[in-house]
């Protein structure tokens, strides 16, 4: 008896003193830059800062015996402020990894302070194609969709219909110039032709003047290079104007489930539209949303349902690499296939782009939608090599060619 109370004595001093060392780490911190107050709020914003609290507890809350701790800034669309967010983050609260970074201008900026500083940032909210090559860096991660597949995915479709003719209302920054281009490049390798363009401020709340511009050039197409609330507002608008009654068709380049919710199915039916995940596609993505809603109400989008994978995969890199260094964590995140209800063997290359498939969807007619949020048909899947851009083409100086 006394050497089996011995033994479980010693078992409890132990596990104490273990405990107290966990206890005696500091904390893993991530951090997410996020826009939680402006035009792309319901697409990352407090849903992404959710998704990411969600990673953490079902990965088991501590990694290595450091409890991992969820901090968020809100940049306010600002590429200053963001920088100074992410300069915080790193050099005072001693953050590991940044995330989603909704905003290609703010993204552009905080990548720049995570490279200086030799530390991981996973992009899921911005899409400009320079996140994966002039500004790639070897930490550096784009995670859920770009301006190239957008461009690739929507353009092409529309070309091969007979949609052959644009015209773009574009927002006056990285995103919505790149993505500008990037189709223009798809629609006139198709054989379409490009009548002309229109850049407006980002948040414009008056958009008659751009929308007469794009309704006189007779233009088959209204491609919207923009995204959030300018997207919303430019579709409702167009609707008003009588733009699609008049047989011009509206092309959002850049929209999630949440614009289609705003806008309404009676005005979106019937817009062809790229996206990264869908909530409905399959029972893995139903049973994530399922306990996504019981916390926020509303469906995730792609890229709060990116949050949850890349810090997912970000935190088994942790565990498996037994650090938190950013060369070997990042190693054996380029090493792992991403299997999860975002990605089906989706993996990250050299110039960071996570590449995985691509889905083409119609927005229903009201009369197809048996409620709310239950907004898309599948039309198509795009493979990841087919919908990103080749590593040919890649313009980021780690790709060796």
């Amino acid at each position: 008896m006394r050497r089996v109370l011995a033994g479980v004595l010693a078992c409890v001093f132990a596990i104490s003193a273990n405990a107290s060392l966990a206890q005696d780490k500091p904390p893993l911190k991530l951090g997410g830059i996020l826009d939680m107050s402006s035009l792309y709020a319901d697409i990352t914003g407090s849903g992404s800062e959710t998704a990411a609290k969600m990673a953490v507890e079902d990965f088991g809350g501590t990694v290595l015996g450091r409890k991992v701790e969820i901090v968020v800034g809100d940049h306010l669309n600002k590429a200053d402020l963001a920088a100074n967010i992410a300069r915080d983050m790193i050099d005072n609260q001693g953050v590991e990894m940044i995330f989603d970074v909704a905003a290609s201008a703010t993204a552009l900026a905080a990548g720049e302070i995570a490279k200086a500083r030799g530390k991981i940032i996973m992009f899921n909210g911005p899409g400009s194609i320079r996140l994966s090559n002039e500004a790639c860096g070897p930490y550096t991660v784009h995670y859920v969709f770009d301006t190239f597949a957008q461009a690739n995915v929507t353009g092409l479709a529309a070309v091969k219909s007979g949609l052959d003719t644009w015209f773009f209302l574009t927002a006056d920054y990285a995103f919505g110039q790149d993505l500008e281009k990037d189709t223009s490049n798809v629609v006139v390798k198709s054989g379409g032709k490009v009548l002309g363009s229109v850049r407006h401020p980002i948040n414009t709340s008056d958009f008659s003047s751009f929308l007469l511009q794009a309704q006189a050039s007779k233009a088959k197409v209204i491609g919207l290079a923009n995204a959030g609330g300018d997207t919303i507002n430019a579709i409702k608008q167009g609707a008003e104007f009588g733009i699609t009654k008049g047989g011009q068709k509206i092309s959002p380049l850049l929209a999630f489930v949440t614009d289609i919710d705003s806008v309404g199915l009676e005005t979106a039916q019937g817009l062809l539209l790229a996206e990264a995940f869908y909530w409905d596609l399959n029972d893995d993505t139903r049973a994530f949303t399922k306990r996504f809603m019981e916390r926020t109400k509303r469906v995730p989008t792609s890229a709060q349902a990116g949050v949850y994978s890349s810090v997912t995969h970000y935190l088994q890199a942790v565990k498996a690499a037994g650090t938190t260094d950013a060369a070997a964590v990042m190693k054996l995140m380029k090493e792992t296939p991403i299997n999860d209800m975002f990605a089906k063997n989706g993996r990250i290359r050299e110039d960071g782009r996570m590449v995985h498939d691509m889905y083409l969807f119609e927005v229903k007619k009201p009369s197809e939608s048996k409620g709310r949020w239950d907004d898309y048909k599948l039309l198509a899947t795009v493979p990841g090599d087919q919908a990103f851009q080749p590593l040919s083409e890649s313009r980021c100086p780690l790709v060796k060619k």
